[in-house]
């Protein structure tokens, strides 16, 4: 299979691309390098692998690179972590808007007109950001309320775009939502404003480097945002590339959406906890709480049993083998500059 890859330079789609060659697939890869810059990864010479440096904003240009795609992967957008939501309320909206149609009219082209068989559409858990129910299944996204945030409001439009070309014109379509990817070969984000968080500087925002550097930069007590009882389900890189692609590959994931994620439930201050053990042992962890971002979400638990019962996907990594590869990759990081 040849599958078109957008924001193929991303954090996920590091995991994925490598994923889809080692399964035997042909990957073109698009992006623009906005978010990191120029980056390099270990497939880059892979013989399978084709980088295409571009703004996905072009439908010309996808067009001309999805032409022979058996797949397509929408996956670029502006993102970054919470601080990002509130610096870049009306950008966030407004860009991946112009990306998400992009995509759709270059894959309604390709679908009509050449082999395209399907369109799999990154979406996000911010699709649940005012979700009532918890465990969450699939369905909740169209009884729930919607986002509050501008960035899931987005990414639940990205959805309703492949709702519309179904209904429209029988593009078939996965959705697909990862869950809190944790991994390496995240860097600094062009753009990102440094917050405070007691003697660090952080310019990530999400949840695990930050408290890892924190941590690794020696600050205690340890600056969390909010309570801590925020509770998150914290999967690894390389699993959800496994199930996303379990949902491009299994004919069950047709005009289906898809909690990507691990079962595990973990709350904040576990995690702040975990993180410091590893660390710095049995030395006493103390915190304390810093005013929370506006749209950090108390609680975000899926129900990942359609994955499991549709696809037979099941996210096996566990926190612990997560940040043993994870801590390292940072503390390397620190000292490079990079983070």
């Amino acid at each position: 299979m040849k599958v078109l890859v957008t924001g193929s330079a991303g954090f996920i789609n590091g995991y994925l691309v490598a994923e889809l060659l080692a399964a035997g697939h042909t990957v073109v890869g698009v992006d623009n390098f906005s978010k990191y810059g120029r980056i390099s990864k270990s497939y880059d010479r892979h013989p399978n692998y084709t980088l295409v440096e571009g703004d996905v904003k072009s439908v010309d240009l996808l067009k001309d690179l999805v032409s022979d795609c058996d797949q397509l992967v929408a996956s670029a957008a502006r993102i970054g972590g919470i601080s990002y939501f509130h610096e870049y309320a009306y950008d966030l909206l407004a860009e991946n808007e112009r990306m998400t149609a992009a995509h759709f009219d270059a894959a309604l082209w390709a679908f009509q007109k050449r082999k395209l068989q399907k369109i799999n559409v990154m979406s996000s858990s911010m699709v649940f950001e005012s979700a009532t129910l918890f465990p969450t299944p699939e369905s909740h996204v169209h009884e729930c309320p919607p986002p509050a945030s501008t960035y899931g409001f987005q990414k639940l439009a990205c959805e309703y775009f492949a709702k519309g070309a179904w209904e429209q014109y029988q593009l078939p379509f996965t959705i697909i939502r990862p869950f809190n990817c944790v991994g390496v070969g995240e860097g600094r984000a062009l753009g990102g404003r440094e917050i405070p968080s007691g003697n660090v500087k952080l310019a990530m925002s999400h949840v695990v480097p930050d408290l890892v550097q924190k941590i690794l930069r020696g600050q205690d007590p340890l600056h969390i945002l909010g309570t801590g009882a925020q509770v998150r389900h914290y999967t690894y890189g390389g699993d959800l590339a496994k199930g996303i692609r379990a949902c491009m590959e299994n004919p069950a994931a047709l005009n289906e959406d898809f909690n990507i994620s691990t079962a595990q439930a973990t709350s904040v201050l576990e995690l702040a906890g975990a993180i410091w053990k590893k660390i710095h042992g049995d030395r006493p962890f103390r915190f304390v709480s810093d005013e929370p971002f506006k749209h950090d979400v108390a609680w975000r638990s899926p129900d990942v049993s359609k994955a499991k019962r549709l696809l037979g996907f099941e996210a096996t990594s566990t926190l612990d083998t997560m940040l043993n590869e994870v801590i390292p990759w940072i503390r390397e990081a620190i000292g490079k500059g990079v983070i």
